[in-house]
């Protein structure tokens, strides 16, 4: 089910979320409709907390399949890089943002199987992207230069 998308300034998006402890289907709901919501608006990743669902759940597809993450923790990064990112959030909206280039995560899947994950260059931007937002830090803390306003 396509949910609504909380746009900048609702004070969800600046709440830490809480850890997923229940693996069921409530969670797997959860994470279809992130899937179905971000697939609808065209993005890459969405976390629960866009969603207005204020636990630590992500879903990301950079083209290359879906990637569903419960309780996403970076343990390692390196290298950098410096490009333009958009939010579901911020509508339209796009600016230049320090990331890794390289980045390490640890998470669980809907069924509460421990997985790990590499990601570099979009992936590893998306991957950052996403857990911030479980941690109430959105993008625009990070912009160090707006660029072009898509119209």
């Amino acid at each position: 089910m396509v949910r609504e998308i909380l746009k900048f300034g609702n004070p969800l998006l600046r709440e830490n979320c809480a850890e997923v402890t229940k693996f069921d289907s409530e969670l797997h709901k959860i994470l279809d409709d992130l899937y179905d919501t971000m697939n609808k608006a065209d993005g890459v990743g969405l976390a629960a907390p866009q969603i207005g669902v204020l636990k630590r759940i992500v879903v990301i597809d950079t083209g290359k399949g879906r990637i569903e993450l419960v309780n996403p923790v970076i343990t390692a990064f390196w290298g950098k890089q410096f490009e333009p990112e958009g939010c579901l959030s911020y509508p339209k909206k796009r600016g230049i943002v320090r990331r890794p280039m390289h980045v390490r995560i640890k998470a669980f899947d809907r069924f509460g199987k421990p997985v790990k994950y590499r990601g570099r260059d979009l992936l590893a931007r998306a991957f950052c992207h996403e857990i911030d937002h479980l941690n109430g830090i959105l993008y625009e803390d990070k912009v160090i230069e707006w660029v072009e306003d898509e119209q």
